[in-house]
């Protein structure tokens, strides 16, 4: 489908992952997009206010019109959120931090701005995944995003043999997260279940004055001790 130039734009507007000043990690661009939209639609209204005031104090609050996305919105409700872009209005997306789309409901919004002929523009900001590849020192040419881990503890230890499993076979590294207050317990799984020569980056607080990026084998982390509860953490594996 062509993209209607009577209707308006989805900019997908990436935010800051932590308490930072969105000046250090955002281009300029995203300060003059937030400047022009007073359309949203958020996965976190009082995330995202706050967001657009540390890019734009002068902003009026007042003027912003904001649909919440997120796993309670009923799936009937996104042709309502779009109808600003079917009436030529632009409007921005933002996630509840990092870049919307990724690992983010905002995804299915996307695909339906795509449907329906709506140019879709992303701006560039932090995305801890790529940010985390980047860092680790793993396959950047071959990796996956697995998301999240069975939280059932055989499935989890299985489901980690496994990606060690296909790391070694594909020389493919393997990316996943976990809810921050259950990342210590993950990590303690991880240390059990994976082969002492297995490398494992963990990557946390990307971007945030207490960012800890670090990569060693299975058996040099269980000699090393880190707290990861409630930080935002990446975790990336790989077996040579």
């Amino acid at each position: 489908m062509k993209t209607n130039t009577s209707l308006g734009k989805l900019y997908l507007i990436p935010v800051t992952m932590g308490e930072s000043d969105p000046m250090d990690v955002l281009p300029q661009t995203v300060k003059r997009t937030i400047e022009l939209i007073d359309h949203y639609i958020v996965e976190n209204e009082k995330t995202a206010r706050k967001s657009i005031k540390g890019v734009l104090p002068e902003k009026k609050q007042s003027e912003l019109v904001l649909f919440a996305l997120n796993k309670h919105t009923d799936a009937k409700e996104h042709l309502s959120f779009i109808q600003p872009l079917l009436a030529g209005k632009n409007m921005g997306l933002m996630s509840e931090a990092g870049c919307p789309g990724v690992a983010d409901p905002g995804a299915v919004i996307v695909k339906l701005a795509h449907e329906k002929g709506i140019q879709v523009i992303p701006l560039v900001g932090p995305s801890s995944i790529l940010l985390a590849m980047m860092a680790s020192g793993m396959n950047g040419q071959s990796f996956t995003f697995n998301g999240y881990l069975p939280i059932d503890k055989g499935e989890k230890k299985s489901a980690l043999k496994n990606l060690e499993k296909l790391s070694f076979d594909k020389n493919q590294s393997q990316i996943f997260i976990e809810t921050p207050y259950r990342n210590n317990k993950l990590l303690e799984d991880i240390l059990q279940a994976l082969q002492p020569t297995t490398h494992l980056c963990i990557a946390t607080d990307i971007t945030l004055p207490t960012e800890y990026i670090k990569t060693l084998r299975v058996a040099d982390w269980k000699k090393t001790k880190v707290d990861l509860h409630n930080r935002p953490t990446i975790f990336i594996i790989h077996k040579m």
